[in-house]
This record gives structure tokens, C-alpha cells and sequence, in this order.
């Protein structure tokens, strides 16, 4: 929310008056009078929602139209200038053939320095093909020539940098729901084919897709202590900042600007600074529909749906997950053909109904995703999921889908190995005590099971991890078959 009352606050008064404007003729009463309120006076949430009448989900809803239709007008009146700089690109030709040799030598120079403003490497490939051959018979010929064949090796770059960056983050999907080594081994690998790919070039570019990598590997793949040689995090995203501070009419540099409030949130959350985790947190949950669905290339958005239950557990706000879910998700498609992400996204909001209460609601959730997908590449994330289904059926009473379920978990157990899954070994028997006909000293001997758990610091895919065994659920527990 602090991003969206900072923008507004900035808006000059011309934009700020035709985004208003815009607002009211387009029916939107409702976000006209909360830009209104943001800019001008400055309530607070809850005030805006009593006198707009209108509850939390629909207040979520209601910032984040508002938020989308902002940047919308704000790309709009950035992307003028590029397109007429894109516009000029595609006349080059035209210049050349009707303008004298001087005249397009000088527009060809002046479109290059304006390109290098915009950052538009691809299109200073064909201004410098053009100088080289408008030079052909001069001595500056080889000048242009170096110039533009280091433009074409440097976009080269750049398309592998962006494949290597999707590819990564594609196998880190994978390595999240199956924690094996060897695919951990891959993510490394990759990860240093990137950072000597970009030591090649001095590249603003590079830095960025770089940086998106690197921090997130060094957050989630391996410790930050062990890249002592590194440069630091925060001097990362500072850098990052001053870059997209420089460069604001890049269109890449706009959207890509929201994974690394993303990793700023995700940097802050791993080191428990909780005041800036807070600043990052709304920015980012804001447009979670949108990073999910449209930032797979540049990120693993699905880590932000831990980050955000963790942050509700520790703050006691998990039961209000399930209410906001409606407005945040109410436009989102998800890619079935992106598995790890329809996993996470599908168990995230089984856990938001487990939060609430709905237990059914959440199996249903479960079961249809079990019924969507195949999990057999994915055994230990199965299991997870299993567990979990376990525990609605054991808290709604069906115990005899609950015995099932448990037998089905207990033989992939035994074929994986039990040592390895000592966490879902304790997870079941406490579902196992508390479904047992044996009711003298049911609360204290799922407390002692309880007590067994060990704090699952793991970074890979385990719903069953954001299970808290408080006073509230041990008593749930101990009803179930009651």
C-alpha cells in the first residue's frame, strides 16, 4: 500500500487531475474517490473502507484497479517518447534514400545518442549497420563496423541471458518440490554460466538479469556466507535502484521493477528485519496476481506465497488470508502446463481455507489438483500433499478417507525411506492419535508428538511445515470422532 499512496502523492498535479478525470468518466466512482483520499487527504485504510462502505476483499480489489489503472496512464505517457524513437528506427531507410549523405549521417548520430539514453540496444544494431555502410569509403568505416559487430555479439548476450534466466528459474520449480542434490547441482552450474557469461560485457542490462538470479540463488539455493567473494546484497539492489532511478522510459526496467520489490521483500523476510519486510510487503502482495501470472522469465514468484504465510503466522493474521484471496485472485488465469506454480498456488489456497476454518472447501481444493496432475515425478511433494489432504479428512470427521490416505503416505514412506521424511512420519501420528479410539490422555500424548517436530527451516516445497499445532488445533484434535 505504501508504494501505491507514494506514487500518488508524486503524481504532478496535471496527471494526478486527468488519472481523476479518466476515473470519473470511466464510471469508476469509487477509485476517483480513494485517489482523491490518498492524495489529498490522507486517511486511513480503515476510514476509507467505512465510508466507502466496502470490506476487505473488496478494498484489495478496489487499490488494485486503482493501481493498474495509474500505471497504465504513466506507461502510456512514458512509452510517447520511445515510440517515436522506434518510429524513426523504422524510417532509417527512408532517410538514407531521400536526405543528403551529411544530413543522415547526423540523424543517424542523433538517433544514437537518444538510443543510448532509452537503453535500446537492439535498435543501435541497425543505426550502426547503417554508419558503416554510409562510411564505406572512409576511414571511420572500421570504427562502426567494431561498433556494430560488439552490438550483435552483446544482443547475443543478452538472448542467453534471458534464456538462462527462465531456464533457471524453470529447474528451480522442479528443485523445490523434489530437494534433489543433483538438480540443486544444476541450479549452481547455471548460476555461474551466468555470472561468466556477464562479466563479458559492461552491461546495465546484463547487471539486471544477473542480479535477479544471483540474489534469489544466494537467498534460496545456497547460504549468503558462502559467497564471500560476492558482492553484497543490499549494494546489489542499490544498484539495481540507480538503474531503474536512470532509466525510467525503458519498458523492461518499469515492469521488471516489481520482481526486485519482490527480492527486497524476500532479502528482508530470510534476515527477519521485519520493519522493511513490512515497507516491501503490500507493494508486492498488491500486484501478486499479476507477478504471478506474467513474471515466471525473471523469477520463481510462487517462493512469495511462503514469504506471506510465514509473515501471517508470525503477526496471527492467517485466518484473514482466505477473505483477501477473493479480490486478489479475481482476474487470474494460472498455467497448468507450469506445475510447480499450480502446486504452490493450489496449496496455498487450500492452507487459506484450512486458516478459515474450511476444512471441506480446503480438501476440494486438494483433491482436484491430485485429480488435475500426475505426481510421480515428484514423490516427496505427493506425500506433502497427501498429509495435508490427511489432515482435512481427520479434522472433518471422514476417518475412514483418512485411513486411506494414511496407508497410501505410509507405503510411499517406506519406498522413499523413512529417514528422510522424519517430519511427515511425526505429522501423520499426531493425525493418528488424534483419530484413535483411545481417548485417556489424547491432549497430552499429541503434545509430546508435538514436541517432536523440529523447526522445518527447509526452502523447498512443505505445506505441512505451516501447520501450527497450537492450544486452538490440539483441541480440534481431540474432538475429531467425537
Amino acid at each position: 500500500m505504501a508504494k501505491l499512496k507514494n506514487i500518488i502523492k508524486q503524481l504532478s498535479i496535471p496527471d494526478y487531475e486527468a488519472i481523476h478525470k479518466l476515473l470519473i468518466e470511466g464510471g469508476a466512482d469509487k477509485s476517483a474517490y480513494l485517489l482523491k483520499a490518498m492524495r489529498e487527504r490522507q486517511l486511513h485504510d480503515d476510514k476509507v473502507m467505512e465510508e466507502l462502505d466496502v470490506n476487505t476483499n473488496a478494498y484489495y480489489t478496489l487499490r488494485s484497479r486503482l493501481n493498474q489503472k495509474i500505471e497504465e496512464y504513466l506507461l502510456e505517457q512514458m512509452e510517447s517518447p520511445r515510440t517515436d524513437l522506434l518510429r524513426k528506427v523504422a524510417n532509417i531507410n527512408e532517410v538514407v534514400f531521400t536526405k543528403k549523405r551529411a544530413i543522415s549521417i547526423a540523424t543517424l548520430k542523433k538517433l544514437e545518442k537518444e538510443l543510448l539514453d532509452y537503453d535500446l540496444q537492439n535498435e543501435l544494431t541497425v543505426v550502426y549497420k547503417t554508419l558503416k555502410k554510409l562510411h564505406v569509403n572512409s576511414a571511420d568505416h572500421y570504427t562502426y563496423s567494431q561498433l556494430y559487430n560488439r552490438h550483435v555479439a552483446y544482443m547475443l548476450a543478452i538472448d542467453k541471458a534471458e534464456d538462462m534466466l527462465a531456464d533457471y528459474f524453470k529447474k528451480f520449480g522442479s528443485y523445490s518440490l523434489t530437494g534433489d542434490e543433483t538438480e540443486k547441482l544444476g541450479l549452481v552450474l547455471l548460476h555461474q554460466e551466468m555470472n561468466n557469461a556477464c562479466r563479458l560485457y559492461d552491461s546495465r542490462r546484463l547487471f539486471i538479469y544477473q542480479s535477479c538470479m544471483d540474489i534469489f540463488h544466494r537467498l534460496f539455493v545456497v547460504e549468503e556466507q558462502t559467497q564471500d567473494s560476492s558482492e553484497p546484497i543490499e549494494d546489489l539492489i542499490k544498484r539495481a535502484d540507480e538503474i531503474f532511478s536512470s532509466y525510467g522510459h525503458d519498458s523492461i526496467y518499469y515492469h521488471i521493477e516489481l520482481v526486485f520489490d519482490f527480492l527486497k521483500l524476500e532479502y528482508y523476510s530470510h534476515y527477519k528485519v521485519y520493519k522493511k519486510v513490512e515497507k516491501h510487503y503490500e507493494d508486492v502482495n498488491v500486484d501478486q496476481a499479476l507477478l504471478l501470472a506474467n513474471y515466471s522469465l525473471y523469477t520463481y514468484p510462487a517462493q512469495f506465497f511462503a514469504t506471506k504465510i510465514e509473515r501471517a503466522l508470525r503477526m496471527g493474521t492467517e485466518a484473514l488470508l482466505y477473505e483477501e484471496n477473493e479480490g486478489l485472485f479475481e482476474d487470474f488465469e494460472y498455467d497448468p502446463d507450469d506445475i510447480p506454480k499450480y502446486i504452490n498456488y493450489v496449496m496455498y489456497r487450500a492452507l487459506c481455507c484450512f486458516y478459515a476454518g474450511k476444512y471441506n472447501e480446503a480438501a476440494k481444493w486438494i483433491n482436484n489438483l491430485m485429480n488435475d496432475l500426475t505426481m510421480k515425478r515428484y514423490p516427496f511433494a505427493s506425500i506433502e500433499i497427501k498429509s495435508m489432504l490427511a489432515l482435512q479428512y481427520c479434522l472433518m470427521g471422514e476417518i475412514d478417507l483418512f485411513n486411506q490416505l494414511v496407508s497410501s503416505v505410509q507405503r510411499q514412506l517406506r519406498t522413499l525411506g523413512k529417514e528422510a521424511h522424519e517430519h511427515i512420519l511425526v505429522f501423520i501420528k499426531i493425525l493418528k492419535t488424534a483419530t484413535s479410539e483411545a481417548k485417556k490422555e489424547k491432549p497430552t500424548k499429541i503434545k509430546q508428538q508435538v514436541a517432536r517436530l523440529t523447526n522445518d527451516t527447509r526452502k523447498i516445497f512443505s505445506p505441512t511445515k505451516f501447520v501450527r499445532f497450537d492450544e486452538k488445533m490440539i483441541q480440534a484434535l481431540c474432538k475429531v470422532g467425537e
